[in-house]
């Protein structure tokens, strides 16, 4: 009854306020509204907050808050004046008869707001990390394209350091843009943003503080970025704290989602399989969770495992969450319980104590099948694994869930009982393939791609368990066979003889063959071995290295011709193992790694550095080409005076991004800060896009407001920026809506 009343007397107050006028209400706002409030505020406002309410609700708020200092003390002619002008500055299509009451009533904003703000101009937007839930970092997008990408520039900048108690130095995350707001992490502190994409003006920033939790952390930084969740009214921003939170924020305004766990926040430390012996938590997570459909999958990381303080630890459990309440749903093991499968893979009860495994790479899935798709990392520890003989299911491997349920649908091991921290870097790619063939393709740090029919599991192309070198470190058990792709071949170089060394010239060839003479070279999967082996050497050289090959960054597919783009590095690593003493229980652990060059030179031919196109119909290489250009303290050493250089490219892991007609690349880390557009059929350069600073975060594109953007995070000398790029000028205003999204 107090409800029917009250409503009652606030439409009784409207008997006099017959009819609205936006006119009339621009005065009102003036006059009342401007101390606090501006039209392009409002604006927003109405578009971020009000779909799916009324405009009798609008007008019913209006009313009982404002102005804020008098709330309810303006007549109901000017609250329904004011109200007239708040829907017209939001270009709501208002009904052809008199904007009364009753017709507010009728009017639905959902319907309008959306209608009017969609049609007018075409917007595009960049949902997750990888761009989409199958990881193809690909965009339609063809307003940018091989004709006038010269005229692209940077048009705003947005300087991190400020964010975070103290300079990060080298942000990595890729910004989202959904409903006209760009998202993004900035700061050790992994503060959350929201932006204008246009402008690149701060809408509202939240941060954790996390205290003690953060202090702790194995995995502080700004992360990788975010993920983002709708019903199409309301908008959820999802990250996971350096303290290891599920945190759920609203997209419009940056306060926590107060029905979702405990006030916006899940304890992830909660539940978890500790390691025995072990006071410490070593877990966190840099990478955004996947949210598809109603669901949160929320991967697992520990600090490096190349010397563990033992051979137990916490263990890397995937859970899924339900996104209206935060609710756990589910828990996968990743490694076995006792009585569950894959428990016979762990021999000696190791499963009880080892730990890690958990998935900190990008994680994709098909809505369609109902299925999660899990890049497994390895076990605990890296170079080690006497404490857990045995294959050490699911430990390396490609895992497909059911995601409403958590169950498995089917696995593949990739590398059996891992020793090289070769664990699975980078996001599952779903491929629709031009010949009607969905598959999912695994990239690896050992430079290959596993093809697999993403239905069923099944290799689209044979894989071969092939004999391998095994080791002689005492107490290790390594697999008898790895499993080895027939198709597509590697995408990188793998093991490392005399033939891999520089030769420029003969002098720097024989300095080279000294070099690596007190060490061991290899093949794909020879084993690390001691730093002070028996034989006289003190490691062995292995190429890829523990951190690829392939990596996070992953590749990216192009569904209109089938062909797969991957960018990888070429570097070496020495493993030396030596006893852990009093750092580790563990038996042995990673020596001292020592760097291996040639008068300041690396000691490698190249490339070191390379993009590699791969045909999924038919698994034959393409094309490649260095990924980028050759470094000044190699060109300008004096040691290769006289000597023609090839293009070197540079040994960075760059991300990679598609769109309608060009592949987008930078040279990562410490590179040349440009970004470089290529023709897609050939690898190409067309252009080069002047950066203040050298790509570190891999690149987004989107529509927005009529305009595509490309934008990436930035750094040079220990500063981090977030830059837009767009095309300029009148190159800008050549593009028509129906172009830009062909």
């Amino acid at each position: 009854m107090k409800t029917i009343l009250v409503v009652m007397a606030f439409y009784s107050g409207l008997v006099l306020a017959q009819t609205g006028d936006s006119e009339r209400g621009a005065l009102v706002f003036q006059a009342y509204c401007t101390r606090c409030h501006i039209p392009i505020e409002i604006e927003n406002r109405l578009r971020n907050d009000w779909l799916g309410h009324t405009g009798a609700q609008l007008l019913q708020r209006i009313s009982a808050t404002m102005p804020g200092e008098n709330a309810g003390s303006l007549t109901a002619q000017q609250y329904l004046d004011v109200t007239a002008f708040v829907l017209a500055i939001g270009k709501v299509e208002l009904p052809a008869t008199a904007l009364t009451p009753k017709a507010l009533a009728d009017l639905t904003l959902a319907r309008t707001v959306a209608a009017t703000a969609t049609a007018a101009v075409p917007s595009t937007p960049w949902l997750t990390l990888n761009g989409d839930l199958a990881s193809t970092r690909y965009t339609a997008l063809a307003q940018i394209n091989a004709s006038n990408v010269k005229d692209v520039k940077v048009t705003w900048r947005l300087n991190l350091d400020r964010f975070g108690p103290t300079t990060e130095g080298s942000n990595v995350t890729t910004p989202l843009m959904v409903n006209g707001t760009l998202y993004a992490t900035a700061g050790v502190t992994r503060d959350v943003i929201a932006l204008d994409p246009a402008t690149g003006q701060l809408l509202w920033l939240w941060r954790a503080q996390e205290g003690e939790r953060f202090t702790n952390a194995p995995r502080k930084g700004s992360g990788k970025g975010l993920a983002f969740w709708t019903d199409g009214v309301q908008d959820i921003v999802l990250t996971v704290t350096p303290g290891y939170y599920l945190v759920a924020l609203n997209g419009k305004t940056g306060l926590p989602v107060k029905n979702f766990g405990a006030g916006g926040w899940v304890d992830l430390q909660a539940g978890l399989r500790l390691g025995p012996g072990r006071q410490d938590l070593d877990i966190g997570l840099s990478f955004p969770p996947l949210v598809v459909d109603d669901v949160v999958v929320v991967g697992a990381s520990m600090a490096l495992s190349t010397r563990p303080l033992s051979a137990a630890n916490v263990k890397g459990d995937i859970r899924g969450y339900d996104i209206h309440s935060g609710k756990l749903l589910w828990t996968y093991h990743t490694i076995p319980e006792r009585n569950e499968f894959g428990s016979e893979t762990w021999q000696g009860n190791s499963a009880s104590y080892t730990g890690n495994a958990g998935v900190w790479a990008p994680m994709s899935a098909d809505p369609k099948l109902g299925l999660v798709y899990l890049p497994v990392e390895t076990p605990t520890g890296d170079y080690y694994g006497g404490d857990r003989h045995g294959n050490n299911l699911f430990g390396n491997s490609l895992v497909a869930l059911d995601y409403h349920t958590g169950k498995m649908k089917w696995y593949f091991q990739l590398t059996h009982h891992d020793i090289w921290d070769w664990d699975l870097p980078a996001a599952p790619i779903l491929a629709d393939l031009p010949n009607g063939r969905k598959v999912v393709v695994q990239l690896t740090k050992q430079a290959m791609a596993y093809v697999f029919d993403r239905a069923t599991g099944e290799p689209v192309w044979d894989i071969v368990e092939t004999k391998v070198p095994q080791s002689d470190i005492p107490g290790e058990q390594t697999s008898p066979t790895q499993p080895i792709p027939s198709k597509p071949a590697p995408f990188d170089r793998q093991g490392l003889t005399e033939n891999d060394l520089i030769n420029y010239t003969p002098e720097l060839f024989a300095k080279a063959k000294q070099a690596v003479k007190p060490y061991r070279m290899s093949q794909l999967f020879s084993p690390p071995s001691l730093a002070d082996a028996p034989d006289g050497t003190h490691g062995t050289l292995h190429l890829p290295n523990a951190t690829g090959g392939a990596n996070w960054q992953g590749g990216a597919y192009d569904p209109d011709t089938g062909i797969l783009y991957v960018p990888s590095r070429t570097a070496l690593t020495l493993l030396g193992l030596v006893p852990g003493g009093t750092a580790s229980s563990v038996r042995y652990i990673q020596g001292l790694r020592t760097s291996l060059d040639v008068e300041g030179l690396p000691i490698m031919r190249p490339p070191y550095g390379r993009i590699t196109a791969i045909d999924l119909q038919s698994g034959n290489h393409l094309w490649w080409i260095p990924n980028g250009d050759t470094p000044a303290n190699i060109r300008n050493h004096p040691a290769l005076a006289g000597v023609e250089l090839p293009r070197t490219g540079v040994p960075n892991q760059s991300g990679i991004m598609l769109t309608k007609t060009l592949l987008f690349s930078g040279e990562g880390p410490g590179g040349k800060p440009v970004l470089r557009a290529h023709d897609k059929s050939s690898g190409d350069i067309i252009a080069e896009l002047a950066l203040p600073g050298a790509q570190t975060g891999t690149p987004s594109s989107f529509m927005h407001e009529g305009s595509q953007y490309i934008v990436l995070t930035v750094s040079t000398k220990g500063s981090s920026e977030l830059v837009a790029l767009k095309l300029a000028g009148s190159a800008a205003k050549t593009q028509t809506p129906a172009a830009a999204a062909e």
